[in-house]
């Protein structure tokens, strides 16, 4: 029988925010720092990490000899129904991968929808379905050698490899795949973020384009452009920040 592992609280979902980007890139680091400036019982976050597909006809040896970092290693299927039934208000079983077995485990994470759900990922934004299902859609960047070295750390700490598997792996499958499927994504990114010395005042004009209340999702646009452009002036050059809104003026506010 399938264990429980994890719960989260009911709350009708409002807002989709999905985070992309390189491996190693500070995904996650960005996600709970986001989450630290929301409501806690108002956010849940679901990672692509946990739907890659089954592969129990495998062997070991076949299952390690996979390519993650290839979309046709997600099952963007299950995730795209997934996400719609939480958007319905329904409750879905959040499947468990095991990154030592390479393979899903029998354990679900039992998650209700809440009013914010993060998405995290590599290629979640190679699909077109998925992508579509998003509110928010963010990139974080970071630079090549940084993200292999938190690789690096992340795998031996986390994943029981060892360096050469990792360099290997590395040169041979991520970056190609980084410069294949990943980066091109960038293009479908409402918010870039720069994840170096800037990446907290990037972070932080996050929050600050959305309002809850009530169950209600209010996207205040000029609120989002004008923190964009202080966070600019302060020394974030690096910063690219896109709204696609025909209806701001943003001459208007770029005389401020």
């Amino acid at each position: 029988n399938a264990k429980v592992i994890g719960k989260q609280i009911e709350i009708p979902l409002i807002l989709n925010i999905r985070i992309a980007g390189g491996t190693g890139c500070g995904k996650t680091t960005v996600v709970h720092q986001i989450m630290n400036e929301l409501p806690e019982a108002e956010v849940g976050i679901i990672s692509q990490d946990s739907y890659y597909k089954e592969t129990h006809d495998l062997s070991y040896e076949d299952r390690s000899n996979i390519n993650f970092d290839h979309p046709r290693a997600i099952d963007f299927e299950l995730l795209v129904e997934h996400l719609k039934e939480l958007k319905a208000g329904n409750i879905i079983n959040q499947p468990v991968y095991s990154f030592v077995q390479h393979n899903r485990t029998d354990d679900v994470v039992v998650t209700h929808p809440r009013k914010v759900m993060i998405v995290e990922g590599i290629l979640i934004l190679t699909n077109p379905e998925l992508r579509n299902l998003f509110d928010i859609k963010i990139y974080v960047h970071a630079d090549s050698d940084e993200r292999l070295i938190r690789r690096l750390k992340r795998d031996i700490a986390e994943r029981g490899r060892d360096m050469n598997e990792v360099l290997n792996r590395y040169q041979n499958t991520l970056k190609p795949m980084h410069e294949q499927f990943i980066e091109p994504t960038k293009a479908f990114a409402d918010i870039i973020i720069p994840n170096d010395r800037f990446n907290t005042v990037a972070i932080d004009v996050v929050p600050s384009q959305f309002k809850i209340c009530q169950n209600i999702f209010v996207f205040d646009v000029e609120k989002s452009i004008e923190k964009a452009l202080d966070s600019i002036n302060r020394g974030a050059e690096s910063l690219r920040f896109t709204i696609q809104d025909d209806t701001v003026d943003i001459a208007k506010l770029l005389k401020k």
